[in-house]
């Protein structure tokens, strides 16, 4: 019979195995961020007209950067797992600095090709989410300085600022989620992509917001609740 000893390796094996479950949804939300994205700037074949940029931007930023930047904090799907928190508190900065960067860049190339086409502007609810999305994403960036320097702010409490802080940027990637499910409907995307693909397209950026709000809500928010 054997004894209490060989229940270990079992017990070992099986909590190996239970984190290579949880860590392969991330590594599928990072390789959807990263294969959605190039199949993105290679649709909008970016260089053929003005408008060509703005998806190109705006997929870097909305699907690319703002992904990353908040999946590199997760504790299990990070890619910087072998960094410390500083560092990853500093990647995730400069990842949501060329989130601004790019959707600046997106919002202006736009707003360019339909002055040239002499067509109005913010007449869909896919430039009107993006415009919010945009101004979000600067205000969480101010938010975030408080985050990093609360004396800047009067609160008496550092992880309540740190909860509306992450709890915004959930909402803030939803958006951009919402923006990007809009732009997939539109007209421009429609005249390229048609049939079962186009579906596909519709349901694809779903997958790393449904891994982003497991890694806010059951990782983030229940902690910084403990804090308060």
């Amino acid at each position: 019979m054997a004894g209490p000893g060989a229940l270990q390796p079992l017990a070992g094996s099986e909590s190996q195995l239970r984190r290579f479950l949880r860590a392969v949804p991330g590594f599928l939300a990072h390789l959807v961020a990263f294969s959605f994205t190039a199949f993105l700037l290679l649709l909008s074949r970016p260089g053929t007209s003005l408008f060509s940029w703005h998806p190109v931007f705006m997929a870097l930023a909305f699907c690319l950067c703002l992904t990353e930047a908040i999946l590199l904090l997760s504790p299990e799907n990070s890619p910087f797992c072998f960094c410390t928190r500083k560092t990853k508190l500093q990647l995730h900065w400069i990842g949501h600095g060329f989130v601004i960067l790019f959707a600046a860049a997106g919002l202006i190339f736009i707003v360019s090709s339909k002055n040239r086409s002499e067509q109005q502007h913010f007449t869909s609810w896919h430039s009107i989410l993006g415009a919010i999305t945009i101004l979000a994403a600067c205000a969480q960036a101010i938010c975030g300085v408080f985050v990093l320097f609360p004396k800047l702010v009067k609160m008496s409490s550092v992880a309540r600022l740190k909860l509306y802080h992450i709890t915004c940027g959930l909402i803030i990637y939803l958006l951009a989620t919402f923006t990007v499910l809009l732009g997939v409907a539109s007209d421009w995307f429609h005249a390229q992509i048609k049939g079962v693909l186009w579906y596909l397209c519709l349901l694809i950026p779903l997958f790393p917001a449904l891994i982003i709000m497991n890694q806010v809500l059951k990782v983030y928010l229940s902690k910084k609740k403990l804090q308060i």
